[in-house]
């Protein structure tokens, strides 16, 4: 029985969300906070504890954000046919909760083989912890949408308290101690989501419990088989890490191969269908390169902060990484209400933007973003861009990702036909991987030579990014432009499907979470 569908129970007919929302919020948020307080660390602990050089630091962060975007896809299906969202959420959470302690330990071995970890973990708990919240609430449940609304606003709550804690722990006081705070606060949500679960009742259980502990080697069991298959990936991943130019191969060639594929299925579709995929394909490919400029955050701009801003406000001389890894999520609560307002109040008035054109105002606004950063290296005093342009700079990209983010699944998912939309879901998913990718290669060509970053002088840093920031500007707003001129046409291809004008917090980092409902 697929309990997404069943009848609404009567809790589901009052106005108040069911209380187990709350539950599967708060274990969320604090699984984030784990997650993105980690990730707030990982480069500069690479170039400045590692002494990795900074090209190779770009390469391996890429290919760790490339993967932990992959594995959901693994994640979820095998929580659909066979261990059901509850043990795949606390499954992976194990996994996570081992990937961060073992960071925390000060040997060299331990870094690959946590980031290993939490990538297999989070390939578990992610996708399904949220397919948890869909089950609450039935298709046609108006509380459905506020209830994600509710719950991407503690994902983004605990990014924020993750990047901007974890951030000070590790670059103030101890950069172990950073993984290790995030280890702590991924038990909590895990503690959290294991009270609570009983609470589930039958949501979230295994589809078929008979053929998920069906023996099959002897005492082994089709679920042990899924845990034990899964701890094999583990020392892989780490080989990928050791060898990550494969990588270059790994993606590239299943971006080819996806393209080519779907390519092949929309020209032998009728003409409506086949341009309605045509429209799906360029919302896709955009989408890789926004994340390619957007995701600089995670990286290049973790950097930046440390070596080109002035973090000294009213006296007090603030933590880089904290405050980098903080502005993202922070703007996104605030934006998300601006958005939430906007979309709606210019629907009325007859003069909401279409979707194409919302996509290309998206990396116009970015590319105001990076923009200001670079005049804020035009204006640098000392080497040091001020606090206000880098402030300023997020909030130009935070709004250009509500333009993009919170309606690309939505999209995607009405443009493709019927019987390929989860392989469609999946190339979304895909094409997220391939920006991440993306970011780190674009993030290597403002890598600082190693005896420029050692002489720690800001102004014979700062070069080094301004260059590459205006690039990623003239880049992102050109695109923006055309795609601002081929709106039309896609809309067109697009042909009499409506626009969906809700919004939700969803956000780059989190978009996979969401379950759509064909």
């Amino acid at each position: 029985m697929d309990l997404t569908e069943s009848a609404p129970q009567p809790e589901l007919t009052t106005k108040k969300h069911p209380r187990q929302l709350y539950m599967l919020f708060f274990a969320e948020m604090w699984e984030r906070f784990s997650f993105y307080g980690m990730k707030a660390l990982l480069l500069a602990y690479m170039v400045t504890q590692l002494k990795f050089d900074e090209p190779k630091g770009y390469a391996i962060l890429g290919s760790y954000a490339a993967l932990v975007y992959t594995m959901p896809m693994f994640g979820g299906m095998m929580a659909d046919r066979f261990l059901g969202y509850r043990r795949a959420v606390l499954f992976g959470g194990v996994l996570m909760v081992i990937g961060h302690l073992v960071l925390a330990i000060p040997q060299g071995w331990s870094f690959f083989y946590g980031m290993a970890f939490i990538i297999c973990g989070n390939g578990f708990f992610k996708p399904n912890i949220s397919s948890l919240v869909g089950t609450l609430y039935s298709n046609n449940d108006p509380r459905k949408d506020s209830a994600f609304s509710i719950f991407y606003m503690g994902i983004n709550v605990g990014a924020a308290l993750g990047g901007l804690l974890c951030g000070y722990v590790g670059q103030r006081i101890n950069w172990h101690y950073g993984f290790g705070l995030a280890g702590l606060f991924m038990i909590v949500g895990l503690i959290v989501f294991a009270i609570g679960k009983k609470s589930l009742l039958e949501k979230g259980l295994p589809p078929n419990e008979a053929a998920l502990k069906k023996p099959r080697f002897g005492f082994i069991t089709n679920e042990y088989l899924i845990y034990g298959g899964t701890l094999l990936v583990v020392p892989m991943v780490v080989a990928l890490f050791n060898q990550y130019e494969v990588m270059d191969f790994i993606m590239f060639g299943l971006g080819g191969l996806s393209l080519a594929y779907v390519l092949y299925i929309a020209f032998s579709l009728e003409a409506a269908a086949k341009f309605k995929l045509f429209a799906a394909l360029v919302m896709i490919i955009s989408s890789t390169l926004f994340w390619a400029f957007y995701e600089q955050n995670a990286g290049s701009l973790n950097l930046f902060a440390m070596r080109n801003v002035d973090m000294n406000v009213g006296g007090m001389n603030l933590p880089p990484l904290s405050v980098n890894n903080f502005l993202p999520p922070g703007w996104v609560v605030i934006c998300s209400f601006i958005f939430a307002w906007l979309w709606p109040w210019l629907n009325k008035k007859g003069k909401e933007p279409s979707t194409p054109f919302k996509f290309a105002f998206s990396f116009l606004l970015m590319g105001i973003g990076f923009y200001v950063f670079y005049l804020g290296c035009k204006n640098a005093n000392g080497g040091l861009i001020s606090m206000f342009s880098f402030v300023g700079g997020y909030f130009f990209i935070i709004c250009g990702e509500m333009c993009l983010s919170p309606i690309g699944l939505s999209m995607v998912t009405k443009l493709s036909p019927v019987k390929i939309v989860s392989m469609m879901m999946g190339i979304w998913f895909f094409a997220s991987a391939i920006g991440e990718f993306l970011a780190g290669k674009i993030g290597s060509m403002m890598s600082v030579p190693a005896e420029v970053a050692a002489a720690n002088n800001p102004v014979t840093s700062l070069p080094y990014y301004a260059d590459i920031l205006l690039k990623i500007a003239q880049g992102s707003i050109l695109i923006g432009v055309i795609l601002m001129f081929l709106s039309p046409v896609i809309r067109k291809w697009m042909g009499n499907m409506t626009d969906d004008t809700r919004i939700s917090t969803v956000t780059v980092k989190d978009a996979l979470d969401k379950p759509v409902n064909v």
